[in-house]
């Protein structure tokens, strides 16, 4: 039996992909998500007046680690000595606040999970750290903003920027 998917093998099993044979390369994956939430939460988180502490802080260094972690998440990933992790928080309205996760690594297999694993992370961290004030926070349009390096080349979605946002 042949498969086109990568992470299932002729006997239709689930394996983790032999990427032993594949040359090191820089690779790069931007992703991004959105919080929901009141504008009196985002006016708070802003102004630091949660009482659990600097909300974008804590959520900037679980972001991290979760993308240093995410083979430990992720059953089929391979674990990787990832080079750079970025995570910035952009306004998108008075209700929206954007979560972006850049993950470099000069390796053999791509990023893009970490990146993706990042930034739902960090929204996750954001919602513990305001529940008590806004239970109704909504964490959405997680997606994979770009990504460069590697065999299948680079890649960028169609429908929206990519660049880097400014962290607030």
């Amino acid at each position: 039996m042949t498969t086109p998917f990568s992470h299932i093998n002729a006997a239709g099993e689930a394996n983790m992909v032999d990427v032993g044979g594949k040359d090191f390369s820089q690779r790069v994956a931007v992703a991004a998500g959105t919080l929901s939430m009141q504008t009196t939460t985002l006016v708070a988180i802003k102004n630091n007046q949660m009482a659990k502490g600097e909300v974008l802080a804590v959520a900037r260094v679980a972001g991290i680690q979760a993308a240093k972690h995410c083979s430990d998440l992720i059953p089929l990933c391979h674990p990787l000595a990832l080079t750079k992790v970025q995570i910035e928080f952009s306004e998108l309205s008075a209700t929206e606040l954007e979560v972006r996760a850049t993950c470099k690594v000069t390796g053999q297999t791509g990023v893009e999970m970490e990146a993706l694993s990042a930034v739902s992370v960090a929204a996750l961290t954001v919602y513990d750290m305001c529940k008590a004030v806004d239970k109704g926070m909504l964490i959405g349009n997680i997606r994979l903003l770009e990504k460069s390096g590697g065999n299948s080349g680079d890649w960028s979605r169609d429908d929206e920027s990519a660049s880097t946002v400014a962290a607030t």
